[in-house]
């Protein structure tokens, strides 16, 4: 039993990582409906009752059963590394009508009562109208509840995606998913990847490569998706969810302000995951001009080293870094 993904000679060769802003948007709106989800995000949760009482949730919750089918023109896998919301939520627009009637009754017959529910109807009368509604709805949702934390959400995804991707390329595809979730197993023999479920699917890849996302909001489960003819995708859990929301760990060590200096200390501490300028000019509440200059001369000193990540140049501590940013020990 359980969900497995079949790879071909081209599929070992094809396996990518992205990230979703319009994912995240999703599994947000269901973490507001989902009680064993929230335990890790009741800071979040506590600013974003207020924010989701004011919007109509009702037709998205509808169309997230318990277990089987979600629309997947509701959120096609990501094209590049790293898209936009824009990006994202326009491929949703432009989703086929009649193709998006028969994706909605997979999702509403997954519901007891929700296919002749009148939200449900109306969904089947006008396809179209539903793509159109369920857009403006999710980008709503986007604003209200995920765009004000999304610099934050980003800087955990984008750890997460060099975290593994070192990962792969040190030990190849087993090293790699024998990390990501207790859930999934590897059989190098057949060259499967298995998700440990009741149910019982099967998908072979196809030449299409399998799309791997960390997600905040999918945590605690794993899901693999997406019939043909999208690609296949497996959201697992980001590294790190359970601190995402903490405040950040206070100000420099003295001893590391007087050599380096304050601002540029609090820049080398604040790298506890790698991270961009932007991002780290949001959780410092410095220009990121500045924040740039501080990282090019850390850069510089060899107390930091960078990688590319799609449209973004993440930064991380060096072993030497990491021994100056050691906390000073509690006084007796």
């Amino acid at each position: 039993m359980g969900f497995h993904f079949r790879f071909g000679p081209g599929d070992l060769l094809r396996c990518r990582f992205s990230l979703s802003p319009r994912w995240e948007t999703q599994e947000a709106v269901r973490v507001l409906l989902s009680p064993h989800r929230q335990a890790y995000h009741l800071p979040w949760l506590r600013q974003a009752r207020e924010a989701a009482d004011k919007l109509d949730l009702r037709p998205l919750w509808l169309l997230m059963p318990r277990s089987g089918h979600h629309p997947d023109f509701l959120s096609p896998p990501p094209l590049g590394p790293s898209v936009t919301f824009e990006e994202e939520i326009a491929r949703v627009r432009a989703a086929d009508p009649e193709a998006a009637r028969e994706d909605l009754r997979l999702s509403l017959v997954c519901t007891p009562g929700a296919l002749e529910s009148a939200a449900g109807q109306r969904m089947m009368a006008d396809p179209a109208r539903a793509v159109r509604e369920l857009a403006d709805l999710t980008e709503r949702a986007w604003q209200a509840l995920v765009e004000p934390h999304w610099p934050r959400l980003r800087a955990l995804l984008e750890a997460d995606i060099l975290f593994h991707s070192r990962r792969l390329a040190a030990g190849g595809l087993e090293a790699l998913f024998d990390g990501l979730h207790p859930d999934l197993r590897w059989h190098g023999e057949s060259d499967t990847l298995t998700i440990e479920r009741p149910a019982h699917h099967h998908r072979a890849l196809d030449g299409q490569g399998l799309l791997l996302m960390p997600s905040a909001f999918v945590w605690p489960q794993v899901v693999g998706g997406y019939d043909p003819p999208w690609q296949p995708t497996l959201v697992y859990p980001a590294r790190g969810v359970g601190g995402l929301w903490t405040a950040p760990a206070g100000p420099a060590p003295r001893a590391l302000a007087r050599l380096l200096g304050a601002v540029r200390a609090d820049v080398l501490c604040a790298l506890d995951e790698p991270a961009s300028t932007t991002v780290l000019a949001h959780r410092l509440g410095l220009a990121p001009s500045t924040v740039s200059a501080h990282l090019g001369v850390l850069h510089a000193a060899g107390l930091l080293v960078s990688a590319r990540h799609g449209r973004q140049v993440l930064y991380e501590r060096t072993p030497l870094a990491l021994a100056l940013t050691a906390r000073e020990p509690a006084a007796r």
